[in-house]
């Protein structure tokens, strides 16, 4: 019989969030595995209604994504069905809520209960143990991958008719505030004065709406930006491959961005605010350039808008990072033994010790 294993997201697809992304596709690959998966998407069912399917579907175990917004309703099933419970740290679950005084207490019972936490970066994983200690004996480090549809063709031109010899930077994140999209706004716009050719094109739904109006008031007053909303995510790679530099301005995120991952995958020079969550992946000035304030930006900018082949060399690095470190089937091993590691010996795999050593153990 194929392990059957309940999974549980705060926003589950075709929606284009991160832990959509995220779940999506660990989900897709353990299925290509064999293991039977049902996403739970809370964004969609009801919690009475995913508590009462997954009671009589009865899954050896439950793997959560966020431990504030997905965590409670996890732990609740994992004591019902007797299972184990994963939870992955996803974000602002450990950048924000963490330290939130009135959240704090939730997420602490929700880590303390779970057999198994993984987070995306080592960064995240001494944040965490920092702040509760004893938790950092359950954290393992399961990097992101990429695993990016490139089924559908955007045209750019239906949406946004450009200039030739455009230079295109591409914001491409939900507009929220932990994003910081206004960021970059002030420093390319001096930058236009002088490289007219400059375009900056927002993608990506509102999901502040605050957030959302406040951009749509500053970009009524600048022509060469554009806010363009959700693209299908079947639709990125293309959208992607037409930035000359893809930016990420983000305060923080949690571990690595899909993003920027994606970004890099298609050999697109990265521009990214200086960040544990962006170091993760950019070393500056190998992989991609980071800053740290708005002068910086507005150097770095000018330098990868002035110069094609220093936007090909970074893009050259990353694509080949990328393909070298954060590979689908990488990340699923990452998964598989953290699920190894609290179930009974061979429960997973019918010969747990070649497991092991696939796994590199």
């Amino acid at each position: 019989m194929a392990f059957r294993l309940a999974m549980l997201t705060p926003y589950g697809p075709p929606a284009t969030r991160g832990n959509a992304v995220t779940t999506s596709r660990v989900a897709q690959g353990l299925v290509e595995r064999g293991f039977e998966v049902t996403l739970w998407d809370l964004s969609a069912a009801g919690e009475t209604e995913i508590e009462s399917a997954v009671a009589a579907d009865r899954p050896e175990l439950i793997h959560a994504f966020h431990a504030y917004h997905t965590g409670p309703l996890a732990a609740r099933l994992a004591h019902r069905v007797e299972a184990p419970l994963v939870l992955t740290l996803t974000g602002t679950d450990a950048n924000r809520d963490l330290f939130d005084p009135e959240r704090l207490p939730m997420v602490r019972r929700v880590l303390e209960q779970a057999q198994r936490v993984t987070v995306f970066h080592e960064s995240v994983a001494a944040r965490v143990g920092g702040a509760l200690p004893g938790i950092e004996t359950k954290i393992a480090v399961v990097p992101q991958a990429v695993r990016l549809p490139a089924t559908d063709v955007f045209v750019l031109a239906q949406r946004w008719p450009l200039p030739p010899h455009t230079v295109l930077f591409v914001f491409p994140a939900g507009l929220r505030a932990v994003k910081n999209p206004a960021f970059p706004l002030a420093p390319l716009g001096r930058l236009v004065r002088t490289i007219p050719e400059i375009r900056l094109l927002y993608v990506g739904p509102v999901l502040e709406p605050s957030v959302g109006d406040a951009l749509a008031r500053q970009l009524s007053t600048r022509p060469w930006a554009r806010h363009i909303g959700e693209v299908p995510h079947t639709q990125m790679a293309s959208l992607l491959s037409r930035a000359d530099v893809v930016l990420n301005c983000s305060v923080s995120e949690g571990g690595m961005a899909n993003s920027v991952l994606e970004a890099l995958s298609l050999g697109r020079a990265v521009l990214a605010s200086d960040i544990d969550g962006n170091r993760s992946l950019v070393t500056d000035g190998a992989t991609g350039l980071l800053f740290r304030d708005e002068d910086e930006l507005e150097r770095r900018a000018e330098l990868l808008a002035r110069d094609p082949a220093l936007r090909e060399r970074l893009g050259r690095a990353g694509a080949a990072l990328v393909a070298e470190r954060f590979s689908p089937a990488r990340e699923l091993d990452g998964y598989c033994a953290a699920y190894e590691d609290v179930l009974p010996p061979g429960r997973l795999f019918r010969d747990a010790a070649v497991t092991r050593r696939a796994l590199g153990d």
